[in-house]
C-alpha cells in the first residue's frame, strides 16, 4: 500500500511529526537536566499521543483510498482489510 496523500493531509502529517521530534528533543533535555519525573512524563505521553493521530491519519487515508477503489476482487478486499486491521492495531 503506497502512501499517496492530498497536499493538505500531508502538510497536517509531517506537522505533527516535526512537533513531535521538537517535543522529543526537549524531553531529552530535560532528561539530562534532571528535571522532574512527572513532567518528563507528561511531556513523553503528549509526544505519544501526537504520534499516534499521525499514524491513524495515515492509516485513514489508507482507508479512505482503498474504499475509493471499490471495484477489487474480493480476495483482494480482504487481505487489504486484514493489513489495514494490523496497522490500526500497530498504534493500539
Amino acid at each position: 500500500m503506497e502512501l499517496e496523500m492530498a497536499a493538505d493531509e500531508l502538510k497536517s502529517v509531517l506537522n505533527r511529526l516535526r512537533r513531535a521530534q521538537g517535543q522529543i528533543a526537549g524531553i531529552i533535555k530535560m532528561i539530562e537536566e534532571g528535571r522532574d519525573c512527572e513532567d518528563v512524563i507528561t511531556q513523553l505521553a503528549a509526544v505519544s499521543r501526537a504520534l499516534d493521530r499521525a499514524g491513524f491519519a495515515i492509516i485513514a487515508t489508507g482507508l479512505q483510498h482503498c474504499m475509493a477503489e471499490g471495484g477489487q476482487a474480493v480476495g483482494d478486499r480482504d487481505q487489504m482489510r486484514a493489513r489495514l486491521e494490523k496497522l490500526f492495531l500497530s498504534l493500539a
